[in-house]
């Protein structure tokens, strides 16, 4: 008898979550131990370039090598590297500006604008709850960025950072719905290596810019980040096979908490009150999305079993 693919083990599933947010934390403060010395791209290539290796083995220990080679739609994997590698390197440039607690709430704001390019792109319906936590999560992205918009010389530094999230924030929006056109045709294990792959080529081109030769420590952090970022992202994948997207959602704010300790005791950082209320307001308005999506899930599971007496 086949082993099945998933099986319901919340305690495992929220265990992994956990550590990949932990994992993806410690590699944004080892890009930001880096980021004065190493222009972004750079970074960005030896974040990539680590994770194959780490992705490759993945594949192979699940039997999915042969699927993360063969895709369907060659052009929609290119703009998906396209989208991802623009919001890491923006994200990179903004850890360069800002404290990473900062970095990390300004990131929230991505489930809100992925709901919004859903509806004008997908045409998506957007009810009244939904309209209401987008409107929250927004009013909590303005209340974190406003006091980062500054004029003068000394504040245009961490203004620029600040559009810098924003945008990545804005990419990985774009991300998500790409890859909801994507799994349609090709597998996750394609999505996953072509990602990795496309980065690095990318990244690669930034060298024309002038790279900085690192010293031996320096490339090894390099190569850590790379390998800490394939690991993370195997984890948080392997968490959905036990527990489902909704219950496991509301874990990602833990990295609220994560950037916190990290960027107090490495960087001598802590988040302004604006930030901590702009991120409530944000991590609200998520919530909301996440309970209507349950609601919905529940509702069209009941009109299966009406209209499907086997369902």
């Amino acid at each position: 008898m086949t082993k099945p693919l998933t099986s319901h083990r919340p305690l495992l599933a929220v265990t992994l979550k956990l550590c990949a947010l932990f994992l993806f934390t410690s590699m944004s403060a080892l890009v930001k131990a880096l980021s004065d010395e190493f222009p972004p791209g750079q970074l960005v290539f030896f974040r990539s370039l680590f994770a194959i290796p780490v992705i490759i083995l993945w594949l192979i220990a699940r039997g999915e090598l042969s699927k993360g080679f063969v895709v369907k739609k060659p052009m929609g994997h290119f703009w998906r590297g396209v989208l991802g590698t623009s919001a890491m390197g923006l994200t990179f440039t903004g850890l360069s500006l800002l404290p990473l607690p900062e970095v990390t709430a300004i990131g929230y704001a991505t489930p809100i604008f992925t709901l919004i390019l859903a509806a004008v792109m997908l045409g998506e319906r957007i009810r009244l709850i939904r309209i209401g936590a987008v409107a929250l999560g927004l009013l909590g992205v303005l209340i974190m960025i406003w006091p980062r918009l500054g004029t003068n010389e000394m504040e245009l530094a961490a203004t620029i950072g600040a559009l810098c999230v924003l945008g990545a924030t804005l990419a990985r929006a774009f991300v998500q719905i790409h890859i909801r056109q994507l799994v349609k045709v090709d597998h996750p294990a394609a999505i996953v290596f072509y990602f990795s792959m496309t980065a690095t080529l990318l990244s690669a081109l930034t060298a024309f810019w002038g790279w900085t030769m690192p010293t031996w420590n320096q490339a090894l952090i390099m190569v850590m980040m790379g390998l800490i970022g394939g690991v993370a992202q195997i984890l948080v994948t392997s968490s959905y096979r036990f527990g489902q997207a909704s219950m496991l959602a509301p874990y990602d704010y833990a990295t609220m908490l994560f950037a916190i300790v990290i960027g107090y005791v490495w960087f001598d950082e802590l988040p302004t009150l604006a930030i901590l209320i702009g991120a409530a307001l944000v991590i609200a308005g998520n919530v909301v999305v996440i309970w209507r999506e349950h609601q919905l899930g529940l509702e069209r599971g009941k009109a299966r079993s009406v209209t499907d007496p086997k369902a």
